[in-house]
């Protein structure tokens, strides 16, 4: 039975190899299946790099430790999934919906979350570096102890947003945020806000 059920393993990690390039309604699909299916026994660090994922349902799906880099999964909804220590480098979420996400210590320099959901989402030790958060709902999400050197929050919402211990972040990138109104921030950049964006600090 065994050695049944590792042949099954192999045979939806074959799949998704088979679909991988494939830009196709039917591609993203049967992905999704296959992930599911993997989840069921138990595997989650799964090879998805360059996969077409748009417009999928991948809702609590465990992702952790998977290899998702310049993946498409825009226009996606994926609450509560878990991409823990994932590799979501170059990945496109752009418009997707990832609220109460666990994105904890992923490695997602240069991914596009561009008007994409994050509410309570989980980023802690996360590399955002270069990341879009362009138009984002970032509401109460946790970005504690974050690499977020060159992103960009241009238009994004960060009320109630843990931003404790973020490196690399600037004044200049919060410039030009909706608000920040609750967000919490080490003392010393807390006094570059209040002193520089005091209408972002209060509304």
């Amino acid at each position: 039975q065994n050695g049944e059920i590792r042949q099954r393993i192999r045979t939806y990690k074959d799949e998704i190899d088979d679909f991988r390039l494939w830009e196709s309604e039917e591609a993203a699909f049967r992905t999704v299946g296959n992930i599911k299916r993997l989840n069921r026994h138990k595997i989650h660090d799964i090879n998805l790099v360059n996969c077409f994922l748009p417009r999928t349902n991948l809702n609590y799906a465990n992702l952790t430790g998977s290899n998702l880099n310049s993946a498409n999964v825009s226009q996606s909804s994926l609450i509560e999934a878990n991409l823990e220590n994932a590799r979501l480098n170059q990945t496109n979420f752009e418009n997707s919906n990832l609220n109460q996400a666990n994105l904890k210590a992923a490695y997602a320099s240069g991914a596009n979350f561009k008007d994409a959901f994050l509410i309570k989402s989980q980023f802690d030790n996360a590399f955002l570096i270069k990341a879009n958060f362009s138009n984002a709902f970032l509401m109460e999400a946790s970005l504690q102890n974050c690499y977020v050197m060159g992103a960009d929050f241009e238009n994004a919402s960060l009320y109630k947003a843990d931003l404790r211990g973020a490196k690399g972040l600037t004044v200049e990138q919060l410039s030009k945020v909706k608000t920040l109104y609750l967000a919490k921030f080490d003392d010393e950049i807390l006094e570059q806000i209040k002193t520089n964006l005091p209408e972002l600090v209060d509304t």
